[in-house]
């Protein structure tokens, strides 16, 4: 994407006024989320060995950060990329029945980010998952739960308009549903990245479906790792960005793969020699429940709310120094 600097930017609030409205956000949304969601907090690794196949290469290209432990001789351990296969993994081992969920504050490094307005190489996000019925792996229970998280963030808008009503974007009254399948159809000659703009642009706030499986052309909308989402019940929550003319992402989520569509995903990708990892084989031998989960980023969540043009006036992470210098001169102060 590149950096763009806006136009007369003025941030509104100062460095710690910004950080007092970001931990409000923070305490609040969890707070409600959980609620709504009927999800239980609780602790979550920051690594895993590579040797139990629960983490996660998202794209499929992205490079962990891997190192070794003392504790641990000859086992590669890898810093995660997100948690969902984890917390498939907890929900079985905790003893979370139908309806019951849990969520965690997830942190990350994606070491191949190209960092720009929207992208850091530090991730934090809420990482959530519930455990539904076999008959709930449908579209309807999809939606539905999309519905739910727009509620949740719409409420929060108004929360952060009390406290700071000249700091906060307005958000879109509805969210709109549409398949990768029907924006190929729908602009052929465009690329994914501008199909998902011009239908955002109109909206306002869409949720994209149906991503990773080929489409006519015979490529993906975009990638997605074939051991998690369900292709077909999937999608991303996407907002118009009016200060970056462009959509962002504020979530990533699915109904997650049962037997039958783990073992064609894994064919359809060529990554047959995942079924022999322990994650894998529990998996395809039915021994884990149906979930629906996702992220939901936070410094996503606080840039959105608060209108920031720059991900790193809301996270502390690395920048370039010119990036950082650039940005100052455009009253955008990188953490």
């Amino acid at each position: 994407m590149g950096l763009i600097i806006p136009q007369n930017y003025d941030p509104h609030l100062t460095v710690r006024e910004t950080q007092e409205a970001i931990k409000y956000i923070r305490d609040t949304f969890q707070k409600e989320f959980g609620r709504e969601m009927h999800l239980e907090r609780i602790s979550a690794p920051l690594f895993v060995a590579q040797s139990t196949g629960l983490n996660d290469n998202l794209n499929g290209v992205e490079r962990p950060v891997n190192f070794d432990m003392q504790a641990f001789p000859g086992e590669n351990i890898e810093v995660v990329q997100s948690l969902a296969k984890w917390k498939r993994m907890a929900l079985k081992e905790y003893g979370f029945q139908p309806g019951e969920g849990l969520y965690t504050n997830m942190n990350a490094i994606r070491r191949d980010e190209e960092l720009d307005n929207l992208h850091s190489c530090y991730v934090d996000q809420w990482d959530w998952e519930k455990v539904i019925t076999r008959e709930q792996r449908n579209t309807e229970t999809l939606k539905e739960t999309v519905r739910t998280i727009f509620k949740i963030i719409k409420h929060m808008q108004h929360e952060v308009w009390y406290k700071n009503p000249d700091a906060v974007k307005h958000l879109p009254k509805d969210i709109t549903f549409v398949t990768s399948e029907e924006l190929e159809e729908r602009y052929p000659d465009k690329t994914p990245k501008e199909r998902e703009n011009l239908i955002t642009r109109e909206h306002g706030c869409v949720f994209l479906m149906k991503i990773g499986e080929k489409l006519k052309n015979g490529k993906p909308h975009d990638g997605r790792a074939p051991d998690y989402d369900d292709w077909q019940l999937n999608g991303d929550i996407l907002f118009w960005y009016d200060l970056l003319d462009c959509a962002l992402e504020i979530s990533s989520m699915g109904i997650r793969v049962d037997e039958k569509s783990l073992d064609e995903q894994l064919t359809k990708a060529g990554c047959d020699d995942r079924r022999n990892l322990p994650y894998h084989k529990m998996l395809l031998a039915g021994e884990l429940p149906c979930t629906i989960g996702g992220g939901i980023g936070q410094s996503r969540l606080c840039m959105l709310l608060l209108n920031r043009a720059h991900v790193g006036e809301v996270q502390a992470s690395l920048w370039p120094e010119q990036m950082r210098r650039v940005c100052l001169e455009n009253n955008m102060l990188l953490l």
